[in-house]
């Protein structure tokens, strides 16, 4: 059995190639290898056993060869950025997926299932509860608001302050373009496979951390940033208060979550949320990461936030346990697997300090008044 995988070179993708080879199968992988992401080319942990084409996903040429002559497809590749390039999303992450069922289709071909890759972004700012008026899933918190250093989320009928609440995979409200690229993906997966017979899952990412998370990309994370501070003596910075809730998940555990989403019947044309289980506040990785490189910095919270970036998210993954999936791996070993890969590497502040001024720049990191 044969499965193609797009963006098989990066982060998330590489994971998944080493399960299904594992598994024994055979693996095919499309990648556009983005400077941005790959500006040294193929990374060394692409496998030498992979079939590896090198294209770009919204390319019909390059797509259609790909598809041929597979069983399957877990669909990675994507443009994740915070700079406003609003149209790279919608073109690369839906365009993508929209062309992938038009040549399954237009070329017949004997595809059996379609695991995509979507994210907690979709959910926007996910579910409160206000003490008065019960669950609720509040717009996006407007950029006045953050100026003023007003980071909680108020019930949009009485303006108090409501409590995060784990987020199911029925709530929908994206609020960046990236989100609704991603959305967009859903619900193409869900009416485009059901129209045509070929059976999709997809799969909500949340905060995922682990080894071979570029560092070359701003859009890396929260990992790659207090890592390469760290690295050059500098403390950590965290946005907003640092108080800001995230579940973050071990990118080994992704690749099974995808694996077995494409392997068990019972997600056909599901939506799943993949996260870590276990709140965690940035201030707390912030020491997690602080403790690993033996440092006795504190981290900086000035104040600044990032547009777009939601308050908590926490999400209810209790549809992917009822297929046995488990979240394994711990926020601590997470930070140390990076910390292990990150000082195997070749790196620079440059890395750091072109990402800062980049988006900052555009707007994206701001300082609040107060």
């Amino acid at each position: 059995m044969k499965v193609l995988v797009t963006g098989g070179a990066g982060f998330i993708g590489s994971h998944a190639v080493d399960l299904l080879l594992e598994k024994g199968y055979a693996v095919r992988i499309l990648d556009n290898l983005q400077p941005r992401v790959h500006p040294r080319g193929v990374p060394p942990w692409v496998p030498r056993e992979v079939e590896f084409i090198r294209g770009d996903v919204a390319h019909p040429a390059d797509l259609a060869p790909a598809l041929r002559g597979v069983d399957c497809v877990i669909h990675l590749a994507a443009y994740q950025d915070y700079l406003p390039d609003f149209s790279t999303f919608i073109h690369t992450n839906t365009e993508s997926t929209a062309l992938i069922f038009e040549l399954i289709v237009a070329e017949r071909l004997p595809v059996r299932k379609i695991v995509f890759a979507s994210s907690q972004s979709v959910c926007g700012e996910g579910l409160y509860r206000c003490p008065e008026h019960g669950l609720l899933t509040p717009p996006s918190r407007p950029v006045e608001q953050l100026r003023r250093g007003d980071w909680e989320l108020h019930c949009p009928h009485c303006g108090s302050y409501m409590k995060p609440a784990l987020i199911p995979e029925t709530v929908a409200g994206p609020g960046t373009t990236y989100g609704i690229s991603k959305y967009a993906i859903e619900l193409l997966a869900d009416r485009l496979g059901r129209r045509y017979g070929i059976p999709t899952a997809c799969m909500r990412y949340t905060y995922v951390q682990g080894t071979r998370n570029s560092f070359y990309n701003a859009y890396s994370g929260i990992a790659r940033i207090f890592a390469l501070r760290l690295l050059h003596g500098l403390p950590p910075v965290c946005f907003e208060d640092g108080r800001q809730l995230r579940d973050y998940v071990n990118v080994r555990d992704v690749a099974h979550a995808n694996v077995l989403a494409m392997e068990d019947d019972r997600a056909d044309f599901g939506v799943f949320n993949v996260g870590g289980k276990r709140p965690v506040t940035v201030l707390e990785f912030a020491r997690i990461m602080i403790k690993e490189f033996g440092s006795s910095l504190e981290p900086l919270v000035p104040g600044e936030f990032r547009v777009g970036d939601t308050r908590h998210t926490i999400s209810d993954v209790s549809r992917l346990e009822a297929l046995g999936w488990q979240p394994t791996i711990p926020v601590e070993q997470n930070v140390h697997e990076y910390v292990e890969w990150m000082r195997q590497q070749q790196t620079t502040d440059e890395f750091l300090r072109e990402a800062d001024r980049v988006m900052r720049e555009q707007g994206v990191v701001q300082r609040a008044r107060g």
